[in-house]
């Protein structure tokens, strides 16, 4: 895939977690369906957060994104989900060709080396599976009108 197609399929998902995160109100930063999973602030910043670390890392051949933490409290996520999307846009479109082609040493965190194409379809599958995580939370939360799990076009 090319760099336009991946920031193109990138946001067809984005777009529908960017919908399901501005259902959270407030008052329910701190739900969870169970008491061993994240809160829905947490997970919503993970998704936000590691596609834009995973990118990061493909831009930059280094690992240290993947494990930065950052102090998300008194913060919207509507504004953290905006904010996050255009910042994983922006890397995205400075990638190369050879950013996708360059093989990265992600031994310590997946095992093997890996190239910039592979670390980006993983962060899709992340984001795709964290997504279906949100479904059931804005459901619970007692939303019906929700979203395809995908944007066309």
């Amino acid at each position: 895939m090319t760099v336009e197609q991946i920031t193109h399929h990138f946001l067809a998902h984005r777009n529908v977690t960017n919908e399901l995160i501005n259902k959270i109100e407030a008052g329910h930063y701190e739900y969870k369906p169970a008491p061993t999973s994240m809160s829905a602030f947490d997970l919503s910043t993970h998704i936000l957060t590691s596609f834009y670390a995973f990118a990061s890392v493909v831009k930059s051949g280094d690992l240290s994104p993947l494990g930065q933490k950052a102090d998300f409290r008194g913060k919207s996520l509507s504004d953290l989900a905006a904010e996050y999307t255009q910042k994983t846009v922006d890397v995205l479109r400075s990638l190369s060709e050879d950013d996708l082609n360059k093989t990265i040493d992600a031994t310590a965190a997946f095992g093997r080396k890996l190239p910039g194409s592979q670390l980006l379809q993983m962060a899709i599958d992340h984001e795709i599976h964290h997504k279906g995580n949100l479904y059931v939370y804005v459901r619970e939360m007692g939303h019906t009108d929700l979203p395809l799990f995908v944007q066309f076009g």
